[in-house]
């Protein structure tokens, strides 16, 4: 019995998996076909926040049953795409940028190729209430979040200023006001035009220090400046804080790793 049982479980491992997954463990899922390779990676430490891993493993397997149904009706369409041995790739992962009180910060990695002159990156961040077990936005934290208001108006203002610092740090040319250089100026005063947002650690336990912004390649610059990641301290938009994001910030930023 458990000889079989072992079978079936590795088994499981080459096509995508659609029964529900353990919550005890990093999610290994994969797919290798004519058409495509596929990956989904959950890190073991999201595994902790109750629902929090189902939640994500959940997104994870529908995005990648997706794409292997493109990339089989592609390949079924035309199979000369895929000559010598050319394959589409889909791979997502799941990593935790910070772990605050009863919020999770969560960043999310696709890394897709299929066809074209390189292969695409795109992130974006989730932010995890396991208290409620959902996730939410950085909304509560805000008195007000209204698209032009004063919060998202200095949000906007503040991460144009550390994306253009960043771009300066690399050496790369920048308007000296961010607001009339083409890439930064599309950062804009609403909550879905900020960028991916989370909640970051801080110097004071139990705290977050600020806010990291995560922008994929050819979201403030072009695909050869590859990504972004910025910091914007607490203490930049403390006047605009509810109770709730009172209580959740103090002390310094603790930068996350930058995305490679």
């Amino acid at each position: 019995m458990m000889f079989a049982n072992c079978l079936r479980i590795a088994a499981v491992l080459v096509v995508l998996i659609t029964a529900p997954l353990p919550a005890t463990a990093a999610t290994v899922t994969t797919a290798d076909t004519k058409a495509l390779t596929a990956k989904l990676e959950v890190a073991d430490v999201l595994a902790k926040p109750p629902g929090l891993y189902e939640n994500l493993a959940t997104e994870g397997r529908r995005w990648l049953s997706q794409n292997r149904a493109e990339a089989e009706k592609a390949y079924k369409d035309d199979p000369s795409d895929f000559a010598d041995g050319r394959r589409w790739t889909f791979e997502r992962t799941y990593t935790q940028v910070s772990a605050v009180g009863r919020y999770v910060g969560v960043l999310r990695r696709d890394y897709v190729y299929s066809g074209g002159a390189h292969p695409n990156t795109v992130l974006d961040t989730i932010l995890w209430d396991g208290a409620m077990k959902r996730r939410i936005s950085v909304r509560p934290f805000f008195t007000e979040t209204g698209d032009g208001g004063p919060t998202l108006t200095a949000l906007a203002a503040a991460i144009r200023a550390a994306v253009r610092a960043e771009k300066k740090a690399r050496g790369i040319e920048v308007a000296d006001d961010p607001a009339k250089d083409d890439w930064v100026s599309a950062i804009e005063p609403k909550l879905l035009g900020l960028g991916p947002l989370v909640p970051i650690g801080s110097t004071v336990p139990g705290k977050s220090g600020g806010l990291a912004v995560f922008f994929s390649p050819y979201a403030v610059g072009p695909y050869a400046e590859g990504s972004y990641t910025v910091v914007v301290p607490w203490r930049t938009f403390e006047r605009f804080l509810s109770d709730e994001g009172r209580a959740l910030f103090a002390g310094d930023p603790v930068p996350p790793p930058k995305d490679e």
